[in-house]
């Protein structure tokens, strides 16, 4: 795999056009009477696989990335569910990588599994890969992550992961989570960003690190070709400012996955409008959910009743 060049990316190795318009399974008024695939696989291109899992094995449904190069296939996050029955992606992701090797023969292939951060909905599924041949797995914890990366030594540093005429680039974006890692690969120019960026509710639970991150993340892209900001959820609706509630297994009006650039920089600007305040704030592609600073309670404050829901409660990860 020859590495793109700048005028490559946006098209697949045909020629033709790489689309990101896809209907993603997203759940069903009835999860009894869901007929939607376990986990959906979107080919981005030949060597790009999105995957979502589906809303009825787990309302988080979490998308997760299977990168090919020449040496190893990537594979960022492993869902939400442990279960091989419920959510067979070892089987996917197998049957995706024979595919792959089936039009590009070659012997020792390897598959790394890689997280964007530790929480329970992105590394649930790594089980299923432990006794899989030429396989490493590299836990998502900060000591696992952050040595393999090298990031102890240095968390500014850019880490570089080679999968062979495909290198991704690997940042440490604390914030949402201290080992948060966010991934920019150059060949579709995708920048994966976990849960740090996403259309949905974006908790924060160190907030000047999370400034720090965005500021950071505002700053790669300015000096990189970056098509698309992906996330591993969708929360938001598709009306401004209004999200889908925690723990919805039916969701017919999201927006689409991918988010910009210029999408960052309107969360720059509503975190300067958040300021130190705490609690949940909307804006119209995201909601910030503070849980680094207790609200303080005030005369108006009650128990919640039955059904109802506090946003920045922390989630389920």
């Amino acid at each position: 795999m020859d590495a793109p060049r700048p005028q490559d990316i946006g098209t697949t190795a045909s020629g033709g056009p790489r689309t990101l318009d896809v209907r993603w399974i997203h759940g069903s008024p009835s999860a009894k009477h869901n007929t939607d695939p376990d986990i959906q696989t979107h080919a981005y291109d030949e060597h790009t696989v999105v995957m979502r899992q589906n809303k009825a094995v787990d309302y988080e449904a979490p998308f997760m990335y299977l990168l090919f190069g020449d040496a190893r296939a990537v594979l960022v996050d492993t869902g939400a569910t442990a279960s091989a029955e419920h959510f067979p992606l070892r089987r996917v992701v197998d049957g995706l990588m024979e595919k792959w090797l089936a039009a590009h023969p070659r012997g020792g292939y390897e598959l790394l599994v890689l997280h964007t951060h530790p929480h329970g909905d992105h590394i649930a599924g790594d089980g299923q890969f432990a006794d899989r041949p030429a396989t490493r797995i590299v836990d998502a914890t900060l000591d696992s992550a952050w040595t393999y990366f090298g990031f102890h030594e240095d968390p500014e540093a850019v880490a570089r992961v080679d999968l062979g005429g495909r290198v991704l680039e690997c940042l440490a974006t604390p914030g949402h989570h201290e080992a948060s890692v966010t991934y920019y690969d150059p060949w579709t120019g995708f920048l994966l960003t976990g849960d740090t960026v996403y259309p949905g509710r974006l908790y924060v639970d160190d907030w000047p690190a999370f400034t720090r991150t965005v500021d950071r993340l505002i700053d790669f892209c300015g000096r990189r070709t970056v098509t698309q900001v992906l996330g591993c959820h969708i929360e938001m609706t598709r009306r401004p400012g209004e999200d889908y509630p925690v723990r919805t297994t039916y969701q017919p009006d999201e927006p689409p996955l991918q988010m910009t650039t210029s999408q960052l920089r309107d969360l720059r600007a509503a975190i300067e409008t958040v300021g130190d305040r705490p609690g949940r704030h909307a804006f119209p592609d995201f909601v910030i959910c503070r849980r680094d600073t207790p609200r303080p309670a005030t005369p108006e404050d009650r128990p919640l009743d039955e059904g109802e829901r506090d946003d920045c409660a922390p989630d389920d990860d």
